[in-house]
């Protein structure tokens, strides 16, 4: 691999490159001044695998450089380094994945050699995971028809017993010559070409088949199903989904509806008005995404929402960062104060799970616990979680 590192201070500089060489990498180009860089790259954009560079710098700072690599089709990996406060490097990071560079990390100075390593090593897999091919509508339509839309399921457990609460319904797509195809790649389509009813159809006849069958083995478990604002346009929608429900034989208040607001509600009070008709039928009702998109505060005053579910972009690493820390911790309190559960999306490892059990978090769900399965797969996951329980709670204790 080839790399640029781009940083003022000719110590900095110094220190990256023996760095890299420690890890192997002995093709290192070191530039104090940003303009003398973008001139390199501008020569052959795709000669340099990875940049990393400091977001301070005097003659162009970390913001207008990361235009200029979007504007030239820089498309190497990044790593952002920074003396600053976390926030702002966070900023800048978040930036420039909007611009749609493939960020790698973000670095706070003086970088220490095992998190340079750690980014280092995971540039591949960011690498395939940004070819993601693009479907069309017919494609999806063909699919809904075919009945090649599965459930994966992705464990939810109460953090104070270990007991497994739930589980969350997450749609895949057997396709048949991709493989199995992740919602990011077909979702938003759906919402953009009126498709979104229809996924949303298979999904809970998928979801409250295997509730009924999980019910009946006497595993009671709440399956919650992500509901777009798109699907709340008709007033029978929650009638649809009581019928749907009680024809499965399983009870109302076993099925979670997970509300997402990805765009702005055109009429709001559609949404409102189901909403709170499905909380009278005893449907529970989560606030997806919290904190992010267009998910409000005004939504928790307004829709009698039960639980509240915290983006996984404010859970994993809250731990060591101070504001991720203070945006988790005051989610907690207000659902506390307002009568809700809490659900942590993101829980990746042991420090986020020890976080959230001493912040008083009620249920969590992340990789740290089990990575989304398939239905069959989800039983035996639980007698090996049982034991692993055991021994989470003596280390905890």
């Amino acid at each position: 691999m080839k790399f640029l590192v781009l940083d003022d201070e000719p110590f900095v500089l110094k220190l990256l490159s023996w760095q890299l060489a420690n890890l192997g990498f002995e093709q290192v180009i070191a530039m104090e001044h940003p303009h003398d860089a973008l001139a390199l790259l501008e020569e052959d954009a795709n000669d340099i695998d990875m940049v990393l560079m400091d977001i301070q710098m005097p003659d162009m700072d970390g913001v207008e450089f990361v235009r200029h690599l979007t504007r030239i089709n820089y498309t190497g990996g990044l790593v952002l380094i920074s003396g600053e406060d976390q926030r702002i490097l966070h900023t800048v990071e978040k930036l420039a994945k909007a611009y749609k560079l493939r960020v790698l990390g973000a670095l706070h100075k003086p970088v220490i050699p095992v998190l340079l390593k750690e980014v280092i090593e995971y540039a591949p897999q960011r690498t395939e995971h940004n070819s993601r091919k693009i479907y069309a509508p017919d494609e999806l339509r063909r699919a809904l028809n075919n009945r090649e839309l599965v459930n994966h399921y992705q464990p939810q457990v109460e953090m104070g017993s270990g007991r497994v609460v739930g589980v969350e319904a997450l749609v895949r797509w057997q396709h048949p010559d991709d493989g199995l195809v992740y919602p990011a790649q077909f979702v938003s389509m759906a919402e953009e070409h009126d498709l979104i009813d229809d996924l949303t159809q298979a999904v809970m006849a998928n979801a409250l088949r295997q509730a009924r069958h999980w019910h009946e083995g006497g595993v009671a478990l709440q399956v919650s199903v992500n509901v777009s604002m798109d699907n709340l346009v008709t007033l029978d929608f929650a009638d649809d989904v009581a019928h749907q429900v009680g024809k499965a034989g399983i009870p109302l208040s076993s099925i979670v509806l997970e509300v997402t607001e990805s765009r702005l509600m055109k009429n709001p009070l559609t949404p409102l008005d189901i909403l709170t008709r499905l909380h009278l039928k005893r449907i529970r009702l989560s606030i997806d995404d919290f904190g992010t998109g267009h998910s409000s505060l005004a939504q928790l005053r307004d829709i009698p929402f039960d639980e509240l579910k915290i983006d996984r972009s404010f859970v994993h690493g809250a731990h060591e960062d101070p504001p991720q820390r203070a945006i988790v911790e005051a989610s907690l309190d207000m659902a506390q104060h307002l009568g809700m559960k809490t659900v942590a999306e993101g829980v990746e490892d042991h420090r986020d799970w020890n976080f959230l059990q001493t912040a008083g978090c009620d249920i969590a769900q992340g990789y740290f616990i089990a990575k989304p399965m398939s239905a069959r797969a989800v039983a035996p996951w639980m007698q090996q979680w049982e034991s692993r329980w055991q021994g989470l709670s003596k280390s905890t204790s």
